[in-house]
């Protein structure tokens, strides 16, 4: 039962016979679990609290950063350096103090996944990376929940819902994970800003049309924009027969091949004597923001070769650990280095831990 305060504020929506006061009651019962309050998550999390979804679960334990602020619009240049989760909590309570928000300040991992995600109706993803939509998706699968996927790199968006009344799940689109030097997220390869609001407002509508049973949700189907021309088409995505069973959460990174044998945590690294650190981003990365490292960028490593010790540990970084490991795998195969560890996570992770 609507309150008179509820029927008041969102009276716009419920005036159209579709949706009506059924559909608004249908959005006040349900639970929505957002992963990721970042440049997806943003649009997502503003028009579900708008909208009056009655509860909305929040995982997200990112700090604020100031290269955030060119899409993550929850957020302000006063915020930079604050945790995501808490600053999106007081925002979307100023926006609609009747939404119910419990919020989960740690990152969604094996560990946590089906604990957070069995108490909500349908999950919506608004991460950047393949080991984290795997996870979600198979527990999701196990669990019998609707899983709503975006993904966005540069000028191309991505949505789609999984697990919907037996449609395909995200196993069915990408049966394997890409090679992770092919599989860039934003930090690696660039976001138009306004990207992320268009897909994000895309998820948070396919989300209300599952719950209200409205339209026709892209179940089994993956939209797909090119916002360079605004032209998009829809890929309809079929199950794959005879597809395995998921009844167990697994090692999502070492699935997705980003751990390699030779890691080294930031922590662990404070603790060498004796090394020779490598920056492999681009030139505007590493002056925009860096930790002392010598800059050689992956583009034109070979260049760089003599410069590159043979004789001591050799820590590679990047922005997140993905071109780093490539950088890894080009000396070690090409040119022999037997010397060379990956800092876990890059500067990404070290920024986030010392904010």
């Amino acid at each position: 039962m609507l309150e008179p305060e509820e029927i008041q504020r969102y009276n716009r929506q419920m005036l159209m016979p579709e949706f009506g006061l059924n559909g608004q009651e249908r959005l006040k019962n349900a639970k929505v679990l957002v992963i990721g309050c970042g440049g997806l998550g943003s649009p997502i999390l503003l028009y579900l609290t708008a909208a009056g979804v009655g509860t909305l679960g929040i995982v997200e334990n990112d700090k604020i950063d100031i290269s955030n602020l060119q899409r993550q619009i929850l957020y302000s240049t006063l915020a930079v350096g604050l945790a995501k989760i808490s600053e999106t909590v007081n925002r979307l309570t100023e926006l609609n103090p009747l939404v119910k928000i419990k919020q989960y300040p740690t990152r969604l991992c094996v560990g946590n996944a089906l604990e957070i995600i069995k108490d909500y109706d349908i999950v919506i993803d608004g991460t950047d990376n393949f080991q984290t939509r795997y996870l979600v998706n198979d527990a999701c699968v196990m669990l019998n929940k609707p899983f709503v996927y975006g993904a966005i790199q540069r000028f191309e968006g991505q949505v789609a819902v999984f697990n919907h009344r037996n449609s395909a799940t995200y196993r069915d689109l990408f049966p394997t994970p890409p090679p992770p030097e092919q599989a860039p997220n934003c930090a690696e390869a660039g976001v138009l800003g306004v990207l992320p609001g268009i897909i994000g407002s895309m998820q948070a509508l396919e989300a209300i049309k599952v719950i209200t049973n409205i339209g026709e949700p892209l179940s089994g189907k993956l939209l797909v924009l090119d916002t360079l021309s605004m032209q998009n088409r829809i890929i309809r995505i079929p199950k794959i027969p005879d597809m395995p069973k998921i009844t167990q959460l697994i090692d999502y990174e070492v699935f997705c091949g980003l751990k390699s044998v030779n890691d080294i945590t930031f922590e662990a690294l404070k603790t060498l004597n004796e090394y020779q650190l490598i920056d492999v981003r681009e030139l505007h990365e590493y002056e925009a923001k860096n930790i002392g490292g010598e800059l050689m960028p992956l583009s034109e490593l070979e260049k760089y070769l003599p410069k590159i010790s043979r004789d001591k540990v050799v820590i590679i970084h990047c922005q997140s650990g993905i071109r780093s490991q490539k950088a890894i795998k080009i000396l070690q195969e090409n040119f022999g280095f037997t010397n060379l560890v990956n800092l876990t996570g890059g500067i990404n992770k070290i920024l986030n831990n010392t904010i």
